[in-house]
């Protein structure tokens, strides 16, 4: 497609606003959302997804739609991945390579695994590329409102031209490391997910019981109420629980996936994930119900049968 006809599509601003050139590779919930921030904070910015579909209404915010990676990074400055997973980054990359500009900044936000590490780096150095090990914190709204929490391990000299691209995205940037292939963002990010995982099992097996056990669900909320026991997390999941609504935020299939990858991450070090472990079992129960493409609070669904 030629820039004439993707001008055709609404790309106009993308294709003659100055400023720095930024790919993202994955326009998903998250990656979509970083997209129209970055557009909106003024830069150029080009986007492939493996269904174009799913792209192609970024085009309305001035965005360029790319038929494959290797259009999407042209003349691009940095190149940011939000794909599935390591493999999906290294795949698109791959296919991208041709088009890389040497020298250009490679933030990978994608929740990749500790393994992924080197093998990224090692292709950005092959490439000449700065690599960053930058995955996010944050799911649907903190996206759509560039709310997200950077966590970033690179070179030192990536930072200043990170610097605003991350504050189109984020409301903050963790610095933790100066080597991506280290994987010190990465490490940062299976703890915290870890976390997130725990409580949205947590809260979904509690209101499984109460429904069991016939105690009014609001009930067992308000006992926690104000207390050490609350929290805004319990809260969120606790309402679209109980009003039924899975919009996905963060898909189960995703949120299996990484926890397969806490686990893994563990086992590595030495250290049993036992309540992880079972929380990614109860993922893929939920998902061979139908719930995969469901928000990650359908974990509730696995405790009963069917």
């Amino acid at each position: 497609m030629t820039s004439e006809q993707r001008r055709g599509e609404g790309a106009t601003v993308a294709d003659n606003t100055p400023g720095t050139a930024v790919a993202v590779l994955g326009t998903g919930i998250m990656g979509a959302a970083m997209a129209r921030n970055l557009a909106r904070a003024g830069f150029r910015v080009q986007v492939w997804n493996r269904t174009r579909a799913k792209a192609q209404p970024l085009a309305a915010d001035g965005i360029s739609v790319a038929d494959t990676p290797a259009e999407a990074v042209h003349g691009a400055d940095v190149v940011l991945t939000m794909l599935y997973d390591g493999h999906a980054a290294l795949q698109a990359m791959g296919q991208a390579a041709p088009a890389l500009r040497p020298g250009a900044v490679w933030a990978q936000c994608s929740t990749a695994g500790l393994e992924a590490q080197p093998v990224l780096a090692a292709f950005a150095a092959e490439h000449g590329l700065r690599y960053v090990d930058a995955p996010v914190l944050g799911t649907r709204q903190p996206a759509e409102n560039g709310q997200l929490l950077v966590l970033a391990a690179g070179p030192e000299d990536t930072r200043a031209v990170l610097a605003p691209v991350f504050d189109a995205v984020g409301s903050r940037t963790a610095w933790v490391g100066d080597d991506g292939a280290a994987g010190a963002a990465t490490r940062l990010k299976l703890v915290c997910n870890s976390w997130v995982l725990t409580i949205t099992h947590g809260t979904a097996e509690a209101l499984a019981l109460a429904q069991a056990l016939e105690v009014d669900p609001h009930a067992f909320l308000d006992a926690v109420a104000g207390g050490p026991l609350d929290m805004g997390y319990l809260r969120t999941k606790s309402a679209a629980i109980l009003a039924g609504d899975y919009s996905p935020s963060f898909a189960v299939a995703t949120a299996e996936k990484d926890a397969r990858l806490i686990v893994e991450a563990g086992r590595q070090a030495g250290v049993a994930l036992d309540v992880t472990a079972a929380g990614a079992e109860r993922f893929r129960r939920a998902a061979a119900q139908g719930h995969g493409d469901d928000d990650m609070a359908a974990t509730y669904f696995a405790s009963f049968a069917g």
